[in-house]
C-alpha cells in the first residue's frame, strides 16, 4: 500500500468511526452459527459485538478461500449434508440463505412439506433440532414479491410454527452509513416475545468521495468506446465523484451514491465517472468491510463474492438491537429467580 493508498485508507476508517459514533459497546459474549457464509459479511457484524462464531457453512470454493483468509478456518462445505448433530449449540442462527424460487405445489401430490427442496429448508431443519434463542435471516427486497408474496408468507409461517416471535424489515445501506443503495429483507425472530425494533437510520454517511481511491491501476479502465457510449447518454453535466450503473439513460441524473453490487450481469457493471471499474478495496468499502480484509481471487470472483455479501454496518445494527432485547430479557429473568 503505498502513501496515498494508505491516506484513503485512513479517511474511510475515519469516517467509519465517526458515522458509528459511541454506539461500539462491549457487550457480554455470545454464540452463532454462520450458514450460508459466503465472505463471513454476517460473521464480521455480529462479532464486532462479541459474538463468538462456533460454526459456518458455505459451498462456493472460492468464497470459502477469502472467509479462511480473514477467519482461519475454513467454512463446512454443502449444508445439505450436515447433520444438525455434528453442529455445536448455539444462541443465534444467521443466514444470508439464496433466493431460490419456492416451489410451492399447489395439488400435486406426494408433498408433505411446502419448503422441502429449498434451501430455506435448511434454516427450518436447523431451527427445529438445535432451538436457539433467537435467528437473523437475510435476503433480497423481491423475496417479499415472490409468488405475489405467497413465498414470504409461506417463510413466516413456518418460523412461527417453529415456535418463534418473527420480525421483519426492508433495510437499506444508506441509512447506515455507506454510499450504496442496497435493500435487503431482514427476518429476525426471537423464542421469546421481546419487545423487539429494528434500527433507525443514521444521520450521517460515508461519502464516495471518502471510499474511492484516487491513484488507481490502468487496469481498472475502460476502453474509450464504452467511456464515450456512457458519456453520450448522459445529457447532464454531473458534478464528481458519481458512480453509474450501464442502464441509467441521459434522462437520468445518477446520485451520488452507487447502484447495488451485483454478483453476476457482468454486462450491467458499475463505472466510476463514466471512466473506471471498482477497485476490489471500492467494493468492499461500500458493503463497510474493515480496511484489513482480504479478497482472494480474480477481478470476477471477487466482484462475485462482494456482491454476493451484506453492508457490514446494516448486519451490525440489526444485530446491536437483537442482543439489547435478549440482553434485557435474560437480566429481567435473573431478578425474578433472585426475588
Amino acid at each position: 500500500m503505498n502513501l496515498e493508498q494508505e491516506m484513503t485508507a485512513n479517511l474511510f476508517t475515519n469516517a467509519i468511526l465517526k458515522q458509528r459514533g459511541n454506539q461500539d459497546l462491549t457487550i457480554k459474549k455470545f454464540t452463532f452459527i454462520d450458514l450460508f457464509a459466503g465472505i463471513g459479511g454476517i460473521r464480521l457484524g455480529f462479532e464486532k459485538l462479541g459474538g463468538i462464531c462456533v460454526f459456518s457453512s458455505e459451498w462456493d470454493k472460492e468464497a470459502a478461500k477469502t472467509y479462511f483468509a480473514n477467519f482461519g478456518k475454513y467454512p463446512q462445505g454443502d449444508i445439505t449434508k450436515i447433520d444438525s448433530r455434528a453442529i455445536p449449540n448455539f444462541d443465534i442462527l444467521l443466514a444470508g440463505f439464496p433466493c431460490q424460487p419456492f416451489s410451492i405445489i399447489g395439488g400435486k401430490k406426494g408433498f408433505k412439506h411446502e419448503t422441502q427442496g429449498t434451501l430455506f429448508f435448511e434454516i427450518e431443519r436447523i431451527l427445529k433440532d438445535k432451538q436457539p434463542k433467537a435467528f437473523m435471516l437475510e435476503n433480497v427486497r423481491n423475496l417479499t414479491a415472490h409468488h405475489q408474496g405467497q413465498t414470504f408468507k409461506t417463510i413466516l409461517s413456518h418460523l412461527q410454527s417453529l415456535g418463534y416471535f418473527v420480525h421483519s424489515k426492508v433495510l437499506n445501506a444508506l441509512d447506515f452509513g455507506l454510499p450504496q443503495k442496497r435493500e435487503r429483507i431482514i427476518i429476525c425472530g426471537f423464542k421469546e416475545n421481546v419487545p423487539f425494533s429494528f434500527p433507525l437510520p443514521l444521520e450521517s454517511k460515508i461519502t464516495l468521495k471518502e471510499i474511492l481511491e484516487s491513484n488507481v491501476d490502468k487496469r481498472y479502465y475502460v476502453k474509450d468506446s464504452i467511456k464515450q457510449s456512457r458519456q453520450n447518454r448522459m445529457k447532464k453535466t454531473i458534478a464528481k465523484p458519481y458512480i453509474t450503473h450501464e442502464n441509467v439513460g441521459g434522462s437520468i441524473t445518477p446520485h451520488h451514491y452507487s447502484c447495488a453490487l451485483r454478483a453476476g450481469a457482468s454486462a450491467n457493471y458499475l463505472l466510476v465517472d463514466n471512466e473506471r471499474r471498482l477497485t476490489e478495496r471500492e467494493m468492499l468499502r461500500l458493503q463497510g468491510f474493515p480496511e484489513n480484509y482480504q479478497i482472494i481471487g480474480s477481478y470476477t470472483q471477487c466482484k462475485h463474492q462482494i456482491g454476493n455479501s451484506v453492508p457490514v454496518p446494516l448486519i451490525e445494527a440489526v444485530a446491536r438491537e437483537m442482543l439489547k432485547v435478549l440482553r434485557g430479557f435474560a437480566s429481567a429473568q435473573n431478578k425474578e429467580k433472585v426475588c
